[in-house]
């Protein structure tokens, strides 16, 4: 990849820049934009009800985009695309607006990332972020807790969150909501106090893999906001602060190892940083799967490795734990769609990969015990 090719993957064309920003800007002008065109639709939206909806969660680069993507081309589900951004607080009303645009015809591309996946507008994609930044402003402040729990309540939030799924749901005309949202994996108990029957998949990566991932993403989004200073902005709105020049770790509760983790990297310690923000985000989610038995079963882990190294019966165990009815042939379909990533390869030394191995064995077991329910 060439810079001239970098630069690209980074830009954030004037348009969007300018509706975001207006967006970000003015969040209780488009709550209540979306507060209207809820009471606009309320006789369209009173028949349609939240039926299990399926949420993946869990650290970037453990394979939630492409858990999304597979569970995306279900008939039954409904998720947000690229273009429902900026406008996400109007969905039916920006996409019947999108019906009368005239778009050229789009080409497939390799989002930023790098990683083989290509995107159009019509893509699926992680979005619900910018809402629950709207009602609950200090999620990504690192100094702050950022657990959401069962004891949890924003009843503004909760009405419009409904609201704003039921009406993806009739934009989509689908029956099931499938949302994609790294940062819900510390929500984990109010989503399941607000949708009892709510699904949860939860993607788990080996942590030299995963920790090699990160790291590269990393170092790619520095480089590319560098030379796109309003990529830094776009990546704030909508709120994805998983790696590039305003990282911010999440705060599991536990303040001080948090501000230990934003100092290794602060320092240049990369690897140590990130094995410790492994096993502090998922040495959490394994304390909540075993203390809360409703969140146990209504969750399942999914090993990165397993799925690519036997697509077929692992989405097949997905597919029956999001209670998606699949055939045959969409399960081959879904399969040939997982693949190991091939274009690189973890390059830690001796002692890089010991820190990995000592500072993420104690959640990683616990993990694998809790995942052998679900054949993890």
């Amino acid at each position: 990849m060439n810079t001239s090719e970098h630069d690209t993957a980074f830009h954030v064309d004037p348009w969007t820049h300018f509706l975001g920003g207006m967006v970000a800007r003015s969040p209780g002008l488009f709550q209540a934009l979306g507060s209207f065109e809820s009471r606009l639709l309320s006789a369209r939206l009173a028949d349609i009800e939240i039926q299990q909806p399926i949420f993946i969660a869990g650290l970037a680069r453990s394979g939630t985009t492409l858990l999304l993507e597979v569970l995306d081309r279900h008939p039954d589900t409904a998720s947000h695309r690229y273009r429902d951004f900026p406008m996400l607080h109007i969905p039916f009303l920006w996409n019947r607006f999108l019906e009368f645009t005239p778009r050229a015809q789009e080409t497939p591309a390799e989002r930023a990332h790098k990683d083989g996946i290509l995107v159009t507008a019509d893509s699926p994609e992680a979005f619900e972020e910018v809402l629950w930044m709207n009602y609950f402003s200090t999620l990504h402040d690192a100094t702050r807790c950022s657990i959401l729990d069962a004891a949890t309540a924003n009843p503004e939030f909760e009405r419009f969150y409904r609201d704003h799924i039921r009406k993806l749901l009739l934009v989509r005309g689908g029956r099931r909501y499938l949302s994609k949202g790294n940062y819900n994996i510390t929500r984990l108990e109010y989503l399941l106090r607000l949708f009892p029957d709510a699904r949860f998949l939860i993607p788990v990566r080996d942590p030299v893999w995963h920790i090699a991932s990160l790291r590269k993403q990393h170092r790619l989004f520095c480089q590319g906001q560098e030379n796109n200073p309003r990529a830094v902005k776009h990546l704030q709105r909508v709120g994805h602060f998983e790696f590039g020049l305003d990282r911010r770790p999440i705060n599991t509760g536990n303040d001080a190892e948090t501000r230990a983790i934003v100092e290794l990297w602060n320092e240049g310690n990369e690897v140590e940083g990130w094995a410790r923000y492994w096993n502090d985000v998922y040495g959490f989610l394994a304390e909540q799967l075993q203390h809360h038995p409703a969140l146990r079963r209504a969750a399942m882990l999914v090993s990165y490795e397993t799925l690519c190294r036997d697509p077929r019966d692992t989405l097949r165990g997905i597919f029956s734990h999001a209670q998606l009815q699949v055939s045959d042939v969409m399960l081959e379909r879904a399969a040939k769609r997982v693949q190991a990533p091939s274009y690189y390869q973890p390059d830690f030394s001796p002692q890089e990969l010991e820190s990995i191995e000592r500072h993420t064995h104690a959640a990683q077991s616990r993990l694998q015990t809790l995942g052998a329910e679900h054949q993890m």
